[in-house]
């Protein structure tokens, strides 16, 4: 399916139908690792509806847990020609672990994923040790405890990070081992194979 024609597929729920969360979908902008509006005249503003009704628990989650936060998406839906453009942007790096290979699939491209963060009662993003998008290894999750002993990692943005988590993971969601932003649903592959693909 067409990321044109993503209006008509009742699959699919617009972000600006979820109350209590902000956006600013970082793609479509010039503030992202490739430097250029990826998105143009596309809306991306669009998750399936069992993500984006993971992402309503989670709102939920969060104004319990810690009133005065609200979650920030920085991506949601991402058509596989942009999936491609981003491959193709890091083509002879080392840095590919932080994309997913177009030949598999972004799973989303399928709506089933998000990158998220977290912001405060002032609008502000939390310090969470390093930028969305930041190909390093101060990104992963599964690293946390040793940058933590290291002090690279202090111990307020690892609390921020766990905050996201919390909200996420106990909506639905589950993070990944590199990148403390993204968040998905289901098994990727059962989504590759029985979800709808954005071109």
């Amino acid at each position: 399916m067409r990321c044109e024609d993503i209006a008509a597929n009742t699959d699919f729920c617009h972000l600006s139908s979820i109350q209590d969360i902000a956006v600013d979908l970082r793609y479509a902008s010039v503030d992202n690792f490739v430097g250029r509006d990826l998105y143009g005249s596309l809306d991306c503003a669009w998750l399936h509806h069992l993500a984006a009704e993971g992402l309503r628990r989670a709102v939920a989650l969060l104004a319990r847990e810690a009133p005065g936060y609200r979650l920030l998406v920085l991506d949601a839906l991402r058509p596989h020609r942009v999936q491609i453009q981003l491959w193709d942007h890091l083509a002879g790096t080392d840095l590919r672990q932080y994309v997913a290979d177009p030949a598999r699939g972004s799973i989303h491209s399928f709506g089933m994923a998000l990158d998220a963060t977290l912001m405060d009662a002032q609008g502000r993003e939390l310090d969470m040790g390093s930028g969305f998008d930041e190909m390093t290894q101060l990104s992963h999750p599964q690293l946390e405890a040793e940058h933590l002993a290291t002090g690279e990692l202090a111990p307020a943005q690892h609390r921020n990070r766990e905050l996201l988590r919390v909200a996420l993971c106990r909506s639905g969601f589950r993070g990944i081992d590199n990148e403390w932003w993204h968040f998905e649903m289901l098994d990727r592959q059962h989504v590759r194979q029985n979800f709808t693909r954005v071109d």
